[in-house]
């Protein structure tokens, strides 16, 4: 089937999807490489990476692909401004900027040539960020694993932003298959963001034991905790968020100050890196309300395969 041409900025994908970039340390290099070689659009997940761990993860990206790579940054996060300088220095492609909205980000992106894309959930603040140079926006719905702005479905908020705005907007939330990426098209989607599919996947920096976690999901197993960054999040039921829900004293005893605003209710940063490291019983897994229907760990080539065969099926009305 003919795919739409995508285009942010002066960047023009071979396919209108954007993998999506999740921290901490499930989107680095390989991955987002991997992405971009298939002609999508990879994104390192820089939220929580020191500035030479994120130089870092770019240029090896770069050794891996000619394709187009990004960055995808937590505006919650206290070393924003440091990161996305470091990814301008080091010649980032795009900028993805999500988990609060920032205006300063935008004068930065202009003055570098570098297209910025906010994570919106509002025809508002879609309408905002266009007034204020965003080269597209992502709709994300409550589908979407990790931090939410919405208990809206995207297939609600994508048709009202697309309507608001004259620049490409993206869907995500729910999007593990070509069925689904037929279907936001469909609504008037210019093209999808993928986040959970690919965080199961053979280049994902995700542990196995992370991956098991996606794989042995039912849908009922996927909640909404209170994140310390002020935002719902959407993670797999394990212990930890048993002991969260259970009122448990999860405080940690110092802090390391990742973040502008924190409840210190628990570190997210240190929960997330322990499940991204293998240890799924206290880190916390974020997850997408669709990764119950995942049942295998493929490498991206094969999942974009699959994409394909998918969308050609819904195509057909299979």
């Amino acid at each position: 089937m003919k795919l739409p041409d995508l285009k942010i900025g002066n960047l023009v994908p071979k396919l209108p999807i954007i993998q999506g970039g999740m921290a901490v340390r499930i989107s680095t290099a390989p991955l987002a490489a991997a992405v971009a070689e298939e002609g999508g659009i990879g994104l390192i997940a820089a939220t929580g990476m020191s500035i030479d761990e994120l130089k870092s993860e770019i240029a090896k990206a770069r050794e891996l692909t000619k394709g187009i790579i990004g960055i995808n940054i937590m505006f919650a996060a206290s070393q924003f401004a440091n990161l996305i300088k470091a990814a301008i220095e080091e010649g980032i492609d795009l900028i993805v900027s999500g988990a609060g909205f920032s205006r300063d980000i935008y004068p930065m992106g202009r003055a570098a040539g570098v297209p910025i894309v906010s994570m919106v959930s509002s025809p508002k603040v879609a309408r905002l960020a266009e007034k204020l140079g965003a080269a597209a926006v992502v709709v994300e719905g409550k589908e979407a694993g990790g931090h939410l702005g919405t208990n809206l479905s995207v297939k609600e908020v994508l048709p009202r932003v697309k309507e608001a705005v004259k620049i490409p907007v993206l869907a995500a939330g729910g999007v593990i298959d070509g069925f689904a990426i037929k279907e936001m098209l469909n609504l008037g989607a210019d093209g999808v963001q993928m986040g959970t599919r690919f965080a199961a996947s053979k280049e994902s920096n995700a542990s196995d034991e992370f991956k098991r976690m996606y794989l042995e999901a039912k849908a009922e197993d996927v909640v909404l905790i209170e994140s310390p960054v002020g935002l719902p999040g959407s993670s797999i039921i394990n212990p930890f968020v048993k002991r969260l829900f259970n009122g448990e004293d999860l405080r940690p005893e110092g802090c390391d100050g990742c973040l502008k605003k924190c409840s210190r209710k628990f570190c997210i940063l240190k929960a997330l890196i322990r499940a991204q490291q293998g240890d799924v019983e206290t880190g916390l897994v974020f997850a997408g309300s669709r990764v119950g229907e995942i049942k295998d760990i493929l490498p991206v080539r094969d999942i974009i395969n699959r994409l394909f065969v998918e969308m050609e099926a819904a195509e057909g009305g299979v």
